[in-house]
């Protein structure tokens, strides 16, 4: 029986804006993320960097375009929360023992949270045991120390545990550990339909 939900957030609650990502970025002159960005995105997903050198490293593919520009195209990515989302997490929480772990950094939450204000995040933050962010423990999922963290701190049974999450890579690393896995299919499945899924009593 499953007793513990460990969430992504991406895509799962909150809706990612990538094509609007792409297009702002596009406009500064930034066809795409390429290695040596996406390896950075890495090591600042990690917090092994600092949001400055980050967005200073996208000045080398788009010299004419200023930190405050780039900091604003990384943002657009942040799309919308539906409140019945949220609305079903809380009944969730009575029920459940839940966690979010989630590959992300310093400046997409400070925009999630000045988006949504602080009534609907402090809400939200609320519904979980524990929030974990990559950029605070030094690691990004699908490495399984992320997932052997999680368990062993809270001293969770792989057999009792639940993880969704959009990216199959993920949901394979938490399954070679035994956890239960849902990998949600964006634009075909949402969230709420979690007991549809896996025959999960509400």
């Amino acid at each position: 029986m499953i007793t513990t939900i460990i969430f992504d957030f991406g895509d799962v609650f909150l809706n990612l804006e990538k094509e609007a990502q792409m297009e702002a970025f596009k406009h500064l002159g930034l066809e795409g993320l390429n290695e040596e960005l996406t390896a950075k995105n890495d090591l600042f997903e990690k917090g092994e960097i600092s949001e400055s050198d980050f967005l200073e490293s996208f000045i080398k593919f788009i010299p004419n375009a200023s930190v405050e520009e780039i900091k604003k195209a990384w943002n657009t990515i942040i799309g919308d929360f539906p409140l019945y989302r949220l609305e079903f997490l809380q009944m969730l929480s009575y029920k459940y023992k839940l966690f979010l772990l989630t590959n992300t950094d310093e400046i997409h939450i400070a925009r999630f949270e000045k988006k949504v204000g602080i009534s609907f995040f402090s809400d939200f933050y609320q519904c979980f045991e524990k929030v974990y962010y990559s950029y605070e423990m030094g690691m990004r999922k699908p490495d399984e120390k992320i997932f052997t963290t999680i368990l062993n701190k809270h001293e969770l049974s792989p057999k009792r545990t639940l993880f969704v999450d959009d990216k199959k890579v993920n949901t394979d690393a938490a399954e070679s550990l035994g956890i239960h896995v849902w990998n949600l299919q964006v634009g075909k499945e949402d969230v709420v339909d979690l007991h549809k899924q896996k025959q999960l009593p509400l």
